[in-house]
């Protein structure tokens, strides 16, 4: 039977407290409104904490999009202040980085998957293109990953020449290059495919290794080394430098 209490939640008994709850049982077993509560702490009138949390999980449909709701549009929700936005939005920020410290300093064959979950969360719902440059030192290993182009990607927007620079500076001996598509789909398009070939290239003559190109859309990546080109752009350049 679906137990029914009292709206103050200081009333319930502290087990099904979600703070209470949180530190008997675990994190883990709570549900996102009971996380949010703990968030939200206090709720407003007629409604405690996992009222108001759920309400903002039912207006937005899911923790994604209520994380990327933008600070205007939260302002126009009943009990959310500036303070509390600002707590939201460092917690967000604070999981982003507490990820690619995770992944950093440690080699890219191993956590190649770790590296789309951290972008993927990142990215999945912005609503231009973003080139990421990830670099990786000679064991591998995550050095950093920097911002390098914003907008729709086009052979004038890309240069080459000034992502190798970005390497060099970085003192990088490998890379991987990560992009997203707004509409979710990840299917390359020829100027994607063209300007990885272009990248592979650039890097090829500075003795730098591209690994891959993720595309990130929709609850799902195109890899360029999963379908073959990132050894087929190096195959071409090779040919290129034998004739």
């Amino acid at each position: 039977m679906k137990k029914v209490y009292e709206k103050a939640i200081a009333n319930w008994p502290a087990e099904d407290r979600p703070r209470e709850k949180l530190l008997i049982k675990g994190a883990e077993t709570l549900s996102d409104a009971e996380l949010l509560a703990i968030f939200l702490r206090v709720g407003v009138k007629g409604k405690n904490a996992i009222d108001l949390a759920q309400e903002l999980l039912t207006k937005y449909g899911s923790l994604r999009s209520l994380y990327a709701a933008p600070i205007d549009e939260l302002r126009a929700v009943l009990g959310i202040g500036d303070a509390k936005i600002a707590q939201f939005k460092a917690v967000i920020e604070l999981s982003k980085r507490y990820l690619l410290e995770s992944i950093q300093d440690r080699p890219f064959i191993e956590c190649s998957d770790d590296i789309f979950k951290f972008l993927y969360q990142e990215m999945r719902d912005l609503d231009h293109e973003v080139f990421k440059v990830i670099m990786l030192n000679g064991q591998n290993e995550v050095l950093t990953i920097v911002d390098a182009f914003h907008g729709t990607l086009t052979a004038s927007a890309i240069y080459p020449r000034e992502v190798i620079k970005l390497a060099l500076r970085h003192s990088a001996a490998a890379l991987v290059f990560a992009h997203n598509h707004p509409s979710g789909k990840v299917a390359p398009s020829s100027e994607d495919k063209r300007i990885t070939r272009d990248l592979v290239f650039a890097a090829r003559v500075m003795g730098m290794k591209v690994h891959d190109h993720i595309i990130i859309g929709n609850n799902q990546k195109f890899g360029f080394a999963d379908a073959g080109l990132i050894e087929q752009y190096g195959a071409e350049f090779d040919r290129r430098n034998e004739a």
